[in-house]
């Protein structure tokens, strides 16, 4: 009797099975995995690009569309690309430099014409870390179909670090910079030539991302190619020159200091070391030695994008104000508080007085010379003055805003620090992009998140990243109201991502959400143009969800727009 009763739930439990979801890639059966409980599929781990490994380490990536295998397992995520593991929590066993690899998660059962729109994603980690298995999109796919509005989710992984931003004048000449955002466009060829068979249309995709992610993305605006592969972006905390963007020879400290830390090159002469990291170097060397540069460099960023004559053809403010950028409608956005937490993470951003403030800027955040100690220009030592007189040391004036003389426990200068560098880094740049579309015909969406974190310590307010939970549907705060919030930051995402608006009517209690517009409210100027019209940007914040004026600090904004060149702009 007990065997007959294990034998029939064998048959029953066998009966039950969910069959695995397959596309037809090429020649390939690609066979991917079903989440039932969310009624989706996800294929994963595809190779977008030949494998960055032996002569390929340090090359731009070669775009690959087939798998030239009859039957391809995508039921899991890739590897991630090398780094730390203290950026990301990313264990080493995880991670190899065989990580160029792209993810989909769809619908069940969607037929190969289903033609639905795409969004693609870009995470951030500062170019050093970072990995698509952390961002689990089935809330917003699942959201997507609730609404009537379907939609496939993408996301890949790129080369991070030195692998992915080599710096310097030997990079220069091998033609190695920038190689991150070069697997990114890669990424979205493979999207573009592979999107359908998945039921994705590859003439609807919308590039979205986040801190690093969603400057990379920012920066593809300057691609003549994107609008090839494109219609639309969300830029979430991020455009092309928010940390600065200066030639490959500004970090040519970090390049040499990373060089002496590995045992296979550190000997070798000059002419031979670019070539000894690309063929001779181990994995394990090369994180040694990212490790190494790391705990000596005073810079928060020792490898990241520089303006190449390529990619990155010349200052982002130059290009916008001549009119050389994609013209394709987009989001974008900040959060109230974004570089309070930067001292979390960079000891070299706990700064205590107007001096330490000051050494900060010339030696690190604005320095143009590969030398740190080198004097700053005059043009730069008074700009640094006017803007230390335009963001005095007054806790009330200083980020987290709206705290009014609380310090909590900290310098004063943490909260002047932070309101600089939130409005240099962030603010004025998200204005300079709207500010130019809005020149060119365009009508961008702005706005600005101010959604209280209760589970966040007081001194660090509405930071940097902390929206991405809310628009991944899964907010760290649980109360109703930030709940509510991240459903209709769903809402929004998707619609514009599907409509080209915000304001589809979809979603939300019977769509009844607040207009997301991007109506004019005055013509005081901001920033670039003289004649400029503020635009408005909607405040997310679940007790008080409004369009406001985006006219906040604006003198201090229209200074640093004014000066762009001096920061790297």
């Amino acid at each position: 009797m007990a065997l007959s009763l294990l034998v029939l739930l064998a048959i029953l439990s066998s009966g039950c099975a969910i069959p695995a979801p397959s596309v037809t890639l090429g020649r390939t059966t690609v066979v991917g995995r079903a989440i039932p409980e969310f009624q989706q599929e996800f294929f994963g781990g595809l190779p977008y690009a030949l494998p960055p490994i032996g002569p390929r380490r340090l090359s731009p990536p070669v775009l690959t569309t087939q798998l030239n295998v009859e039957t391809f397992d995508a039921s899991e995520y890739g590897f991630s690309c090398v780094q730390l593991p203290q950026e990301q929590g990313v264990p080493l066993e995880n991670m190899s430099e065989d990580c160029l690899t792209i993810n989909i998660l769809r619908p069940a059962d969607l037929p190969r014409n289903a033609l639905l729109p795409v969004m693609f994603w870009t995470y951030g980690g500062g170019f050093v870390g970072g990995n698509s298995s952390v961002y689990n999109a089935s809330v917003v796919v699942a959201q997507s179909v609730a609404r009537g509005t379907p939609v496939v989710y993408v996301n890949f992984n790129y080369r991070l670090g030195a692998l992915g931003f080599p710096v310097g004048a030997d990079a220069a000449r091998a033609g190695s910079l920038n190689l991150g955002m070069k697997d990114q466009l890669t990424a979205l060829k493979w999207v573009h030539a592979n999107i359908g068979a998945f039921g994705g249309d590859k003439t609807k995709v919308t590039i979205f991302g986040e801190s690093a992610g969603s400057m990379m993305t920012s920066v593809l605006f300057f691609n003549p190619d994107l609008e090839m592969f494109v219609r639309a972006a969300i830029l979430e905390s991020g455009l092309a020159a928010t940390m600065g963007l200066y030639p490959p020879t500004r970090n040519q400290g970090s390049w040499d200091s990373f060089i002496a830390a590995i045992p296979e090159c550190a000997s070798l002469p000059a002419r031979q070391l670019f070539s000894c990291v690309k063929n001779n170097a181990s994995t394990s060397s090369i994180l040694t030695a990212t490790a190494t540069v790391k705990a000596a460099s005073l810079d928060a960023y020792q490898w990241m994008p520089v303006v190449d004559g390529d990619i990155i053809p010349d200052l982002p403010s130059k290009l916008l104000a001549a009119g050389r950028f994609a013209k394709i409608p987009f989001i974008a956005g900040t959060n109230l508080d974004e570089a309070t937490g930067f001292d979390l993470i960079y000891p070299s951003y706990v700064v205590d007085s107007t001096d330490a403030l000051k050494e900060l800027l010339f030696q690190s955040v604005f320095r143009t010379s590969a030398n740190p100690a080198a004097l700053p220009s005059v043009a730069l030592q008074r700009g640094v003055d006017e803007l230390l007189k335009l963001y005095p040391d007054i806790p009330a004036l200083g980020s987290p805003f709206g705290t009014g003389n609380a310090t909590f426990g900290k310098s004063t200068t943490f909260k002047r620090a932070a309101a600089l560098l939130t409005d240099m880094w962030f603010v004025s740049l998200r204005r300079q992009a709207m500010d130019a579309a809005t020149a060119h015909g365009l009508q961008p969406y702005g706005y600005l998140f101010t959604q209280p974190q209760p589970e966040v310590p007081a001194a660090y307010g509405v930071a940097h990243g902390l929206e991405v939970p809310s628009v991944y549907g899964a907010p760290f705060d649980t109360s109703d109201s930030s709940v509510a919030l991240s459903k209709i930051m769903v809402d929004y995402w998707l619609s514009f991502a599907t409509s080209l608006t915000p304001n589809d009517g979809c979603g939300a209690p019977n769509g009844n959400r607040t207009p997301y517009t991007t109506r004019p409210v005055s013509r005081v100027p901001h920033s670039l143009t003289l004649n400029a019209i503020v635009q408005a940007v909607i405040q997310l914040n679940g007790a008080n969800l409004t369009m406001i004026p985006d006219n906040f600090r604006s003198e201090q904004t229209m200074y640093m727009a004014a000066n762009s060149a001096l920061w790297g702009h």
